[in-house]
């Protein structure tokens, strides 16, 4: 029994009428010193000390552990003599199982803002742009705008529904040639005025030509948006075609071709859609061939200007602090010497449509120290039903680079499987979209002696697609896309580039709430769907560049495109 000692000096006091020792031992012998019942003069504490000692002599091994009055506490519990009795790798095994248990149910002021599981999110919110809105003028010119009053910077832009799609053969490099000399001077304004204009203004002039769109942009201040409008109007309309100008570009361009003709991810690409859309508009590079370069003259910028800057095939778009209605009344009084071709792009795409081709294209280079190449599928086109699903798989397979790191914790299994087993230097899931077609598929560069391992983990996660989805994977990668677009359109130029990518696309801006609303419909079952029409036993083009002999053969990837169920 255990029992409790409290100080000696006060183990009998004055008060008391009786006093009990107890002394737990092998006999368990009790003492018992009975008083009357008048108060007893206080004993010394060298007297009880003695007293302890002589029955501690006569118990030989006991031991003194209280000497109150109060009960004793109950006995031990049967449990705690059964975890005495408790093997050592048992007690083990369930420290581990708790450690677990509180892994598996960490504090919940940890997972406030961050937590390993994917959940779905509220983004209400964060979906309350601003309006866009859209006027079509009578030349059939669209100007879209999305006023930001308090703000104080603006950013207009000009798209044209046009790109090195639409040139010929013989013509193909006019829309990039013509890119590079809208920026040289027009009838009014000489190469140099133009510049200083512009950085008069402190503002940026920029402009892309892609296989389908030509954009020019502008960003400045709110107070000098009507002077931005009248310097594109004036570039687009009024520009004079030098010829020692043209000469200067022409050398220029043919030194970027010969750039990008090196190890680069351009080039990969370009050789991609030149093997996927063989004998098809889309498999033109923007730049055009060097051969190309060399005959392209002024009359055939004018030619292309005529038939492709067409008032309907362009929309002048607005962000910041503007205004709807002034735009409107500074683009009718700058935009008036348009192209009236009657051409529309829809009868142009069905004219020359884009044929996907399995293909490939390997260009074997032992010089180069990393090998690179892309694999893809057909994809979707712009308005397809089924562009946003493939958008959430592009996520899903995910991208990664080896100086980033990061690569093993990351949620896509392809790049977990990659950066473990250390076998690409980089690596991205692309999906690219056009009007009537597309293409979906895995870029990666690595060394030599790990095409084989690398091609075996892209074509395995892809192939898996059909089968096996996880809708954790699903949430991760639909939260990924929301908020890769939320922050695509944080600047004015993203979202002025925004309106106009999607006013000649779609013809008309979808709402984000619209947009996450499509997102959020993709589950596990649409993935496994979607792969099936896009993936499952379906034709590939690879493009391949650099010491590629140990990448297997088009019949390897080919086969893998499908799992046997055997």
């Amino acid at each position: 029994m255990t029992w409790h000692i409290k100080p000696l000096c006060h183990v009998i006091s004055p008060q008391s009428s009786s006093l009990q020792i107890v002394v737990s031992s092998s006999s368990s012998q009790l003492l018992s010193l009975a008083a009357p019942s008048r108060k007893l003069p206080h004993f010394p504490a060298m007297a009880i000390r003695r007293l302890l000692n002589l029955s501690g002599r006569r118990s030989h091994s006991a031991a003194v552990t209280t000497a109150t009055l109060s009960p004793p506490p109950p006995p031990p519990s049967s449990s705690s003599s059964s975890s005495s009795t408790t093997m050592i790798y048992d007690r083990a095994a369930d420290t581990v199982k708790s450690k677990l248990k509180r892994l598996e149910t960490p504090d919940s002021r940890f997972l406030r803002y961050t937590s390993p599981h994917p959940i779905l999110a509220d983004h209400s919110a964060t979906l309350s742009s601003p309006e866009t809105r859209v006027t079509t003028l009578p030349n059939g010119l669209r100007v879209a705008t999305e006023s930001r009053l308090p703000g104080r910077a603006a950013a207009v832009g000009v798209w044209i529904d046009s790109g090195s799609r639409f040139e010929s053969d013989a013509t193909n490099g006019v829309a990039h040639f013509l890119e590079r000399m809208v920026f040289k001077g027009t009838e009014k304004r000489p190469a140099r005025v133009l510049v200083e204009e512009i950085g008069s203004m402190g503002g940026h002039l920029s402009a892309c030509t892609s296989r389908e769109h030509t954009a020019y942009c502008a960003e400045v201040m709110d107070e000098n948006v009507p002077k931005a409008l009248d310097l594109l109007s004036d570039m687009l309309q009024h520009s004079c075609f030098r010829e020692d100008q043209m000469e200067r570009e022409r050398d220029l361009i043919l030194q970027q071709i010969k750039e990008v003709q090196g190890p680069s991810k351009d080039i990969i690409f370009d050789h991609l859609h030149a093997t996927a859309f063989q004998y098809t508009p889309l498999g033109r590079t923007v730049l055009g061939s060097a051969k190309n370069i060399k005959t392209i003259h002024k009359s055939h910028i004018k030619d292309y200007i005529s038939a492709h800057c067409a008032a309907h095939r362009m929309v002048i778009s607005a962000a910041g602090a503007v205004k709807h209605e002034d735009i409107v009344e500074q683009v009718k009084k700058t935009f008036t010497k348009l192209s009236a071709n009657p051409s529309v792009t829809s009868q142009l795409v069905a004219e020359k449509p884009a044929v996907f081709t399995g293909s490939e294209v390997r260009i074997i280079d032992d010089d180069l120290p990393l090998a690179q190449f892309a694999v893809a599928f057909k994809g979707a086109s712009w308005t397809d039903p089924d562009s946003i699903a493939l958008m959430v798989i592009k996520l899903m397979l995910g991208s990664w680079n080896k100086n980033a790191g990061g690569g093993k914790h990351m949620g896509s299994q392809l790049v977990q499987r990659v950066a473990i087993n250390e076998i690409a230097e980089c690596m991205m899931a692309f999906n690219t979209n056009y009007k009537d077609t597309g293409l979906f598929g895995v870029y990666a560069v690595a060394k030599p002696d790990c095409l084989d391992d690398l091609a075996y983990a892209i074509m395995l996660e892809i192939s898996k697609l059909p089968y096996r989805v996880s809708e954790e994977d699903v949430i991760r990668a639909r939260n990924q896309l929301k908020s890769s677009l939320l922050l695509h359109i944080n600047g004015l130029s993203h979202v002025v580039e925004d309106i106009g990518r999607q006013l000649l696309t779609y013809g008309r801006r979808i709402p984000l709430a619209e947009l996450f609303a499509r997102i959020d419909a993709v589950d596990a079952n649409t993935v496994k769907r979607i792969a099936n029409r896009f993936i499952f036993d379906r034709d590939i083009a690879i493009a391949a560049l650099g010491p590629i002999q140990g990448l297997p053969d088009y019949n390897w990837f080919r086969r893998r495109t499908y799992l046997l169920r055997y």
